[in-house]
């Protein structure tokens, strides 16, 4: 069921020349914050890099069903499988299974509000928006609070959930003779559904209430789901076979302090090499400084748009001049960000990496040049019309 409602609003020119200079320091703030997030993820990465290598170099490939003292302090890698005697339960659907993790999820039939506006510019510099609100009804895990819907009426959802999630993890986990950490027993996610039978009954004022349908427990209506109907389901972490990488200390094995200054303390799932694991390390690696670099990239471009912005605003009195405006404050910001984000990578670089970095610096003086002199030809044809 999709119920939708039309609004239509009007914003003033002044009124949005007001917006566009109140914007300017949000747009000077995410620009300054650019420069700081593109500079600490070239050092994150050399750090991190430098990390990796130092690992593969030094690691020890061990195993895990003996703890050979030679090793203690000493960076080890073993495989093995992830194993525990305890017994994790939950008493309201009489559950008791052993496991590595234990999770009850919780799910609400509830109103979800969307909403997708379409903004149009008038003669004058004004502009009027039409924003289409749409209502659905959805399982969610999180409470909605529909309070806080534009037209809440109609649309109202339950102020609590009638029941709550749980999670239990299994507080000694060992691989061989290895005892792994609440935070190492977390990563491991091979989750696998655990499907609920009949002879799992739920709480006594839940008694007779409840379907099962597919291994899911549902609660409410008995034919079409309604608002504040739920459902519960089981998610569980069964012992299995992983890979791990950290330092080892006593009956169990701790992140190693590696001289670069990173941590290594690593957790795959499956029997992986120690190579293979370094090497998955080290693309991720890449990956992640490629994307934190684009986001520094569009930050520092969205910033300058706002900071432009005024003039596409201004220019807005007659809309086609001030879509001309915005094309071209837009690709002024545009290579301004790549000119600036390039020379501040090759800053850090120079900083961290001084072969690499000079290399980068060149590139980006590069593309300033090539920026000014397109500026220089798009003005040339001017000034000829004006001799």
């Amino acid at each position: 069921m999709v119920h939708e409602f039309k609004e239509t609003s009007s914003q003033s020119w002044f009124s949005r020349i007001k917006g566009a200079f109140s914007g300017i320091l949000v747009g000077l703030i995410m620009f300054a914050a650019s420069f700081v997030l593109l500079f600490w993820n070239e050092g994150r990465a050399v750090q991190t890099h430098k990390t990796l290598q130092e690992g593969a170099a030094g690691v020890a490939s061990v195993d895990s069903q003996r703890i050979d003292p030679t090793y203690e302090g000493k960076l080890v890698h073993i495989t093995g499988k992830a194993d525990t005697q305890e017994t994790l339960s939950d008493p309201d659907f009489n559950i008791s299974v052993k496991a590595l993790r234990l999770q009850r999820q919780v799910e609400m039939l509830q109103w979800h509000e969307e909403s997708k506006s379409e903004t149009r510019k008038k003669l004058g510099g004004g502009t009027e928006t039409v924003t289409t609100y749409s209502y659905k009804t959805r399982w969610s895990d999180r409470l909605v609070n529909s309070a806080n819907f534009r037209h809440p009426e109609g649309h109202e959802n339950p102020a609590s959930f009638p029941m709550e999630s749980l999670s239990k993890q299994a507080g000694r986990v060992t691989v061989g003779a290895f005892l792994l950490t609440p935070g190492q027993i977390s990563r491991i996610s091979k989750m696998e559904t655990l499907a609920l039978k009949k002879s799992n009954r739920p709480p006594k004022k839940l008694m007779g209430k409840g379907r099962l349908q597919n291994g899911v427990m549902y609660f409410g209506s008995k034919s079409q789901n309604k608002v504040g109907d739920f459902r519960v389901m089981y998610q569980v972490v069964y012992p299995t076979q992983v890979s791990l990488v950290a330092k080892q200390s006593g009956q169990g094995l701790v992140g190693y302090k590696a001289k670069a200054g990173g941590t290594i303390d690593m957790l795959s799932l499956g029997n992986i090499p120690a190579e293979s694991m370094f090497k998955s390390a080290i693309a991720q690696n890449k990956v992640m400084t490629w994307v934190l670099r684009f986001v520094g990239l569009m930050v520092m471009f969205i910033g300058l748009k706002l900071v432009l912005r005024v003039f596409s605003v201004l220019a807005d009195v007659v809309p086609i001049f001030g879509n001309i405006v915005g094309a071209g404050t837009g690709l002024i910001a545009f290579l301004v960000a790549l000119c600036l984000s390039l020379i501040t990578i090759a800053v850090a670089w120079i900083y961290y990496r001084p072969m690499i970095g000079g290399i980068l610096l060149v590139i980006a003086i590069g593309v300033a040049v090539f920026a000014q002199m397109r500026v220089k030809k798009a003005h040339a044809p001017q000034e000829l019309a004006a001799d």
